[in-house]
């Protein structure tokens, strides 16, 4: 199974850092062609060269996600570069603090845009060519998609509907040979919630209470996350369509504390 992925072809969508880069790693490892896409294109550039080191083939992506011509775009520019379209995996992701009393219209709209109109519109950009190759996606979604957190309002909200957007697309898909799925992690180390707006001393904090909230004691690493997208994604998991996979130490076991 080393190479299981050679001749595949996965986009993988904020591929730049945390688990869309773990992700896109360990297909290129398989022996994918990879479509890395980002915003930061020095990150973008990065990730490429460790992709080609890996013996993985790579094309760059600078896009915003949120534009639905700029989804066409990528999709399009996959299928073209490398001749069709195996996997997609949404990866990309933002987070922000919020209430239902102090959570801004725009901070809400941000957050859907993102973490699901961006999904939606990259999903039927590809169904298409996945359609033609028997293709299918995983998506990138959280324990707050099973389970409700405080402070998160804007964020819960959009993770519980990709994971009923998970659903509802695997369903009508099923008959034609698309399988859909994702993947729901706790608490693990990447750049999102610095980029939410923790300072590096909030977020050490962080990691550090989030140890006593996982009932394994730890927080996760995105290379465990993108080793069970990639079983996901896999002919090993062809019977699996519409699931939504807690990977969270047993995070969404537990009570609020």
């Amino acid at each position: 199974m080393d190479k299981e992925f050679a001749g595949k072809v996965v986009i993988v969508t904020g591929a730049t850092s945390g688990i869309g880069r773990a992700t896109a790693l360990r297909f290129a490892e398989s022996g994918a062609s990879v479509a890395a896409v980002g915003r930061n294109e020095q990150a973008l550039r990065d990730v490429s060269e460790a992709i080609k080191g890996l013996g993985g083939s790579a094309l760059p992506i600078s896009a915003d996600l949120t534009s639905t011509e700029e989804a066409k775009r990528v999709v399009a520019l996959a299928a073209e570069r490398f001749g069709g379209l195996d996997v997609l995996v949404n990866a990309a992701g933002h987070i922000s603090s919020g209430t239902i009393e102090n959570t801004s219209l725009a901070a809400w709209d941000a957050m859907l845009d993102i973490n699901l109109r961006a999904v939606f519109q990259l999903m039927q950009a590809a169904i298409p060519f996945l359609l033609e190759r028997r293709g299918n996606i995983v998506s990138v979604s959280s324990v707050t998609g099973l389970r409700s957190f405080p402070g998160v309002l804007a964020y819960c909200v959009s993770k519980a509907a990709l994971d009923q957007l998970t659903r509802c697309a695997a369903l009508e898909l099923a008959a034609k040979g698309v399988r859909i799925n994702a993947v729901n992690p706790g608490v693990v180390i990447t750049e999102i919630h610095k980029r939410g707006g923790m300072n590096e001393e909030q977020y050490a904090a962080f990691l550090e209470h989030s140890k006593t909230t996982h009932p394994l004691g730890r927080v996760g690493d995105a290379k465990e996350i993108a080793e069970l997208i990639h079983f996901l994604a896999s002919e090993r998991a062809g019977w699996i369509t519409g699931a939504t996979y807690s990977i969270d130490g047993g995070r969404a076991l537990t009570c609020a504390r």
